[in-house]
Formats: C-alpha cells, structure tokens, sequence
C-alpha cells in the first residue's frame, strides 16, 4: 500500500509534492506517449503476500498492491495527485466530524455479480475489528463507537493456560444501516480526516460470501474493483483478469495482469530489461549507481517523490532489552545517511529529519534533531554515557528478496566504525517470512522497517505506527502522552491546527526514538518496451490499471 463536495479533504498533499507527483513519466520527457491498444496481458513484479488476500487483513505492500486494483472502497485516490475522490459513495456528509451519514452508489457491483450494499460495509469492518479474528486493520476502526467492546485481553498473555474472554459485543454501536444505500458512522471523539482515511483497503466492503468461509476466501478473493483474481499460486504468480462489470469510472486497460512472484529484485529487473516482465515496481541499488538504469532503460523509467520512509526499529524490549531509547540514539548518531545515499542509492533518497513524509501537508523538517545527524564522536559519547551496548554483536535483519542487503551493509559499516561495536546486516529469506518474524515477535535486534502511507494525511505518519497496540507498531512503542496528543489532534476541526498538534506528537518520537530515520524514498521503476502510460502514484506504486500495451 489510503471527502465531501463541500470539502477539500486533502488534508494531505502539498502543493510541492502535487507538482512532482504530475510531472512523472519516462526519463525522456520531450517524447510523445507511444499509441497505446485495448485489451492484451501484461506481467509486473510481485512479492509474497504475508498473509491470504482478505482487505481487513493486509498491511503490506505484496499482498497491498493486489488488493489495489482487486477492491473498491467509499472513496479511491486521484492517481495523480492522492486527492480523495468518491468511488462507491455518492457521498459521505457530516456537520460535526463525530456523526457521518454515507450514502452509496446504486448497482456497484462485486466479482461474483452481487450488489455492494450498505450492510457488505457494516459487516466487514465489525469483522475486521472483532478482536478474535486477528485482523491486522482492525486498529484502522479503533475511532468509531463502540469498538472497545469488540476487544478483549488474554488475562494471563498468548502462552497462557487462559483464554481471553468473549468480547462484550460483535458489533460495534457506531455503525447503523439505515438501508441498502446508506449507513450512519459515528466516531468516539471527533475525527477531522475521516473522509481521507476511507479510501485504505482495511475500509473495503466483503460480499456475502466472505461470510460464508472467511478461512478460505483470501485465496480467491471477491472484491469490487477493476480486476479479479483468478489464481494464486503460491511464490509463484497470481494472476487478474479485467471485470467485465465494473461499476467505477476508471476500468482497467489490459485484459490480464499476472503479478509474477520474485525472491530478487536483480532478477526481476533483469528480466525488465530483456523484455520478459513488463513492470518492476523496485530498481536495485546497482543500477541506481551514476543512474545506470536511465542506460539499460532507456525513454522506459521513472523517478520520482512518493509518500514513503525508511526506518530501522529495534525489536521490543520484552523480545530483546538491549536497544533502549539512549542506545537507539546513538545507533541514529552513528548513522552516515548521506554517504550511504550517495554511494548506494546514487543521491535518489533524502536524509530523514523526523518520521512523517515531506509529500504530506504538515511535514515539519529537523524534528528529530541532533539525534538524526551523523557524528560518529558524540555517537559514541551517547552510547557510553548509556553503559555500552551489552548485546553482543548489533544485528539488521532485512528481507532478502527485495534490494536492501547494499544499504544495510553500509549502515552496519557506519555504525560499527562510529560506535566500535561489530553489527552485522542479516538476511531473512522473503518478506512474507520477515514480517512474520516481526509479528510474532521472534525477531531481535533491529530490523528494517518501512511505510507507505495509507492515505494522505500526517496523522497516517504516526497513528497506525506508533499508537499504542496499533497494527504497525513493530516495537511495541507506548506513551500516553503521545496518545493523547493523537486524539486531541484527531478532534481539531480546523486543518491547519491538527497539523500543528500533529507535529506536537511527533515532537514527543524526536525524545523517545521509537524508530530511527532513515531517509525519504523516491520511487523508480522500469518497464518493458511492450507497454505504454506507464505512471507511479503518490503512493510510490505503479497505476497498474492504467498501463496498455502499445
């Protein structure tokens, strides 16, 4: 991996990063676009999905960037811009950003031919948010009335004999169906950007046979976009087909996509550039270097801004005590973003100052500080004054079917030099594999993290990542004084003054350290010479829809 008429709801992009999402296109902008034909099949690189294919339960790009063109929600993204757009609403109105009445677009259509009705939305999200089944979206509905009751605690932990008791309801008392079209929402407390967050996929409606075998269904899933599944085959491929019944305005090109499933960026990018895969959605650090991808690609890639971060997260303490706050501190210290920029990602990053994206209005620069600017004296001061590092040896897990053993060896290097401590970049073979690792708590030591952002907003920056219990919170980060920073923000009804408490809230990261910046992405892809209207969204993911064969 996301408004009324009467709103602007983007209160999310800035005006910088609304240019440089228009301005993508190939490395050749003075050539016209290429003639482009209807129907045909394409492949793109994929990853493995960490879990089935269920909306509620994907918080991951590899399962993610399926579910994109799979599902439908209230509310899609402008492909351009991430301007919130009514998909299956007709509208979504509120006088008070506590009470939304949400009325929707007669006849949209799932796969299997039935209808998108208002209870498909209900009873999806009192699923995804019923704590027994597990869903990781679940914390996205944490806002609406009623989902406290849905919750409950394991008295004596997971490895308990115990069991966690029955919640005290399977509905949560916020959501009312008033009739086929329209349903009600009422949130706890006022949310100021509820209308922007609707457009994530943990947000999408589950047709009626969900319901009926939820176990199985995310191998085949039924949703209501541009494309349906087919086939799954696991760490192989999976395969779309275009619907002949979408009910949205922006239908997909080609007939058939197959997200071809690879354990190596070099490998996938090799096959780019040979002509046997029509997208890669990630360039490796080796063609990154004097832009040797503009060579091997030529008038076939782009570059450019997206809503994305690097971080490294220590795993949390209960896992590993060894990467307290003081000690992430000075691993941050011992960090040489900029060298590591310029040598691995040839100058196609920019060196993280805090954790929320530029691309999102309310982007403040240099909240973290000293604590993100390399000096390797005052990281070792810091790592002394905090009684040495006591682990050992310091480790950085990275997936290794992804391009990322380059920078965190460099990384590994800049700490070990600066901080006298030998660390050591350690692979996990996929990333299915690695984010389990992360969510069961099995991994220790740091380990990369990154995120894309869900929708555009500041709040999708630090809520869903290091909200106490949120889905994406892998350290297990917790201070109330933060939480309640995120709540009186999320009641602010003027935008500009949600931004500014929303900063005030990152302010309080910039002393805890839950995570170390890294730097902010651009995306760059590459594509076949057999396709054309080839464009990377602000979210950093190929229009996949939008791509034709010439």
């Amino acid at each position: 991996m996301r408004g009324t008429t009467r709103t602007v709801a983007v209160a999310g992009i800035s005006a910088a990063a609304l240019l440089l999402a228009g301005c993508g296109g190939s490395s050749d902008e003075g050539t016209d676009t290429p003639a482009a034909k209807a129907g045909g099949s394409i492949t793109v690189r994929g990853c493995n999905p960490e879990n089935p294919l269920v909306a509620g339960n994907t918080s991951e790009t590899c399962g993610g960037n399926v579910l994109d063109v799979v599902t439908a929600k209230l509310v899609k993204y402008n492909v351009d811009t991430a301007a919130p757009e009514m998909d299956i609403a007709e509208s979504i109105e509120t006088s008070d950003n506590q009470n939304f009445t949400v009325k929707l677009k007669a006849d949209y259509k799932f796969h299997d031919g039935t209808v998108v009705k208002a209870k498909n939305f209900v009873d999806a999200w009192n699923y995804t948010a019923y704590g027994p089944n597990a869903q990781y979206g679940s914390y996205f509905f944490e806002p609406i009335e009623g989902y406290g009751d849905l919750q409950s605690t394991d008295p004596d932990g997971e490895d308990g004999p115990q069991k966690a008791p029955e919640p005290k309801a399977k509905a949560m008392s916020g959501l009312k169906v008033v009739d086929d079209t329209t349903f009600t929402i009422k949130t706890t407390a006022k949310v100021s950007n509820l209308r922007v967050r609707l457009g994530y996929t943990a947000f999408s409606p589950q047709p009626d046979a969900f319901f009926a075998d939820p176990k199985t269904f995310g191998d085949k899933p039924v949703g209501a976009g541009p494309y349906k599944v087919d086939a799954w085959t696991k760490n192989a491929e999976i395969k779309l087909s275009k619907f002949a019944d979408y009910s949205g305005d922006k239908a997909g090109n080609v007939d058939n996509i197959t997200f071809k499933i690879y354990q190596d960026a070099n490998a996938a990018y090799a096959d780019v550039q040979a002509n046997q895969l029509d997208v890669t959605d990630e360039v490796p650090s080796s063609a990154l270097i004097d832009d040797k991808y503009k060579t091997d690609l030529p008038d076939r890639n782009n570059q450019q801004a997206e809503g994305v971060i690097q971080t490294i997260t220590a795993a949390p303490t209960s896992v590993d005590p060894n990467y307290g706050p003081e000690i992430r501190k000075a691993i941050s210290m011992a960090i040489n973003r900029e060298a590591i920029i310029k040598a691995i990602f040839n100058g196609s990053r920019e060196a993280a100052t805090g954790w929320v994206s530029p691309v999102v209005d309310g982007y403040k620069a240099d909240v973290c500080g000293e604590a993100c600017v390399y000096d390797p004296a005052k990281a070792k001061a810091a790592l002394d004054a905090a009684g040495g590092f006591k682990g050992g040896k310091i480790t950085l897990s990275y997936n290794a079917d992804s391009s990322h053993k380059e920078w965190t060896e460099a990384t590994c290097n800049s700490i070990k030099q600066a901080l006298g401590v030998d660390c050591v970049a350690t692979p996990v073979v996929d990333f299915s594999t690695f984010r389990s690792q992360i969510q069961d708590r099995k991994m220790k030591g740091l380990f990369r993290t990154g995120w894309q952002m869900d929708y555009p907003s500041i709040e999708n920056f630090l809520t869903p990542i290091y909200g106490k219990g949120a889905s994406s919170n892998d350290g297990d980060y917790n201070n109330p004084a933060f939480d309640a920073k995120l709540a009186e923000a999320a009641a602010a009804t003027d935008a500009a003054e949600s931004n500014k408490l929303y900063q005030e809230a990152e302010a309080i990261l910039a002393k805890d350290m839950p995570s170390i910046p890294l730097w902010y992405n651009t995306s760059t892809i590459g594509w076949s010479d057999k396709v054309t209207n080839v464009k990377v969204t602000p979210f950093g993911v190929p229009d996949y829809a939008g791509i034709s064969l010439k």
